[in-house]
Order: structure tokens, then sequence, then C-alpha cells
């Protein structure tokens, strides 16, 4: 597959509408073909991959090929999501990524056990964020093999 050519779906679950915003203004400079989609809890995150709800008949819903997870959301917070998702055959193989405020070695230690890829502290200012967005595109979508879709 040519990398260069395809076009990634990123699901972003976040409940702070500025952390929201400050993503979408970092997506914007990431020079790759990406389709992200944001949700604000755990059940969105959780409706969207069933296509449920608002997405059960959307035209525009594709897989995603990685997820970004918050982990303290109301509803359903990050860490019950990730487990729900790696519960589940047709879901397991999505990378996901924790992208939190935490830097408690209790939260990053219990995220790794419950199957998380990779947990990222996220930096304070947005030059940070940019840098971070930047580089997290560019493992996730250029460097390593993503599983094929299901």
């Amino acid at each position: 597959m040519n990398y260069k050519t395809k076009k990634f779906t990123l699901l972003i679950a976040n409940d702070d509408e500025d952390t929201r915003f400050l993503m979408k203004e970092a997506l914007r400079e990431v020079r790759l073909a990406i389709t992200s989609e944001f949700v604000e809890n755990g059940e969105q995150v959780l409706d969207y991959l069933y296509r449920r709800g608002q997405y059960f008949a959307s035209s525009n819903w594709h897989q995603p090929d990685l997820i970004l997870l918050d982990l303290n959301m109301p509803r359903l917070d990050g860490r019950e999501t990730l487990t729900s998702i790696r519960s589940d055959p047709h879901l397991q193989q999505i990378p996901v990524v924790m992208l939190t405020t935490s830097h408690r070695r209790g939260d990053i230690l219990l995220c790794y056990r419950l199957g998380a890829n990779s947990f990222i502290s996220k930096p304070v200012t947005f030059e940070g964020l940019l840098e971070v967005m930047k580089t997290l595109c560019e493992y996730w979508f250029e460097i390593v093999s993503l599983p094929p879709d299901m």
C-alpha cells in the first residue's frame, strides 16, 4: 500500500472544547491526508466504532486507523473505553494512544496493562501540541504498518 496516497481516519476523544479546537488546528499543519473525527466521551467513541446513534447511517463513516483517548472524560472515561475496545475482537487491532494531561505513574502503568499502544502526556503549549501531533501522525501513518481494514 502506498501510504502517500491513503487517506487515514483519526478518532479523537476529548471532553474539553478548547483542547479539541487546538488539536484541529494542529492537525491542519500535518501534511498527510487525515480525516479527523472528534467525540467528547467514551460513550461517543463506542457509538462511532459500532455505528450507533448519529453514526448509524453516516455515509462518511470510516473505521479509524488510530484512536486518541483522553483519560478523564464524563460518562465513560478513557480507561473504560480502552477496556471495551480491547475486549472486542473486531476492534482490538486498532491502535489506541492515550493523550492526556496526566503524568501519574499509576495512570501510565494501568493504561499499558489495559492495552494502550502508547501513553503521551499532553503538552501545555500549542507549539508543543503541534509537535506532538506532527510526530504522532508521522509515526502512525508513515512509519509503522497499520493493520489492514477489516
